[in-house]
């Protein structure tokens, strides 16, 4: 693991594997609540194993990346952060590769002109609603109040599939204190944020390949009309639905994510 320097009191930890020789490097985007390990437990070993590269890394604010005293983490720091990590890693025919929010920062980021080889969203589509301010705002309030132990015993139940959180509960139904977020910690820093990210993007720019990897299980942000809405603004996406999945694919079903990441790569064709 190492950590790329931001600023003096700022960096990236991040972990960076080459990919074979012809091979693409998923470049992994998180969650705002995320972390590389959801990448590294299973799909990424896949990926490499199929001879494709892989780089994960956390965000200012996320485990083990500093921020300096002060610093906002906004959305668009946190674009600008990938940008740099892109640029200076230049991982080889790279694939960004977002998670929720993570899939945002990703389009952003080529939108703005990073390069990428295709893009690949998972449960990341949806329309800046008055639902989706209420959800942002009670998130930060519930961790605020409980931490994230409290923000995940309420959401749980509802982002993840019904076999996932039976393997979650023992460590997670009140397992753990309700504690408030210190306010300086980084997550919290993130969340409070992340209201500013602007939603309403130039799907129609996106030139490069997309696919929509989405999990029908997920009942907080996935909304079906509006999902299909936004697909038919990207003129060149291929769709994936797993009815057994909720929001956190990778993580409940790390198998057919590393299949569907490695059909979509196939499906770029040659260098």
């Amino acid at each position: 693991m190492s950590v790329l320097e931001i600023g003096p009191q700022d960096g990236l930890t991040y972990i960076f594997s080459p990919p074979a020789a012809g091979g693409r490097t998923f470049v992994f985007v998180n969650a705002l609540t995320g972390s590389l390990d959801m990448w590294e437990n299973a799909v990424g070993p896949a990926l490499r194993q199929a001879g494709d590269g892989t780089l994960a890394y956390n965000f200012r604010g996320q485990n083990g990346s500093p921020f300096g005293p002060g610093t906002a983490l906004s959305p668009e720091l946190i674009v600008e952060d990938l940008r740099t990590l892109l640029a200076r890693i230049d991982p080889p025919r790279p694939v960004l590769t977002g998670l929720s929010i993570g899939g945002l920062f990703a389009a952003q980021a080529v939108l703005t002109g990073s390069p990428a080889d295709g893009l690949v969203l998972i449960n990341t589509l949806r329309r800046p609603t008055a639902r989706l301010d209420w959800i942002n705002s009670a998130m930060v309030k519930a961790v605020a109040t409980g931490g994230i132990p409290l923000l995940l015993d309420m959401l749980l139940p509802m982002l993840v599939n019904e076999e996932q959180l039976e393997a979650m509960r023992a460590t997670r139904l009140g397992a753990q204190p309700y504690e408030p977020m210190d306010v300086g910690d980084g997550l919290f820093n993130l969340m409070r944020h992340a209201s500013a990210a602007d939603w309403d993007i130039a799907y129609e720019a996106l030139e490069m390949p997309v696919l929509i990897l989405t999990g029908l299980k997920d009942r907080v942000f996935y909304d079906a009309d509006d999902v299909a809405a936004l697909t038919r603004r990207i003129g060149n996406a291929r769709t994936v639905e797993l009815p057994d999945a909720g929001h956190l694919i990778p993580l409940e079903r790390p198998d057919a994510t590393a299949r569907a990441l490695l059909d979509f790569a196939g499906s770029l064709g040659g260098a």
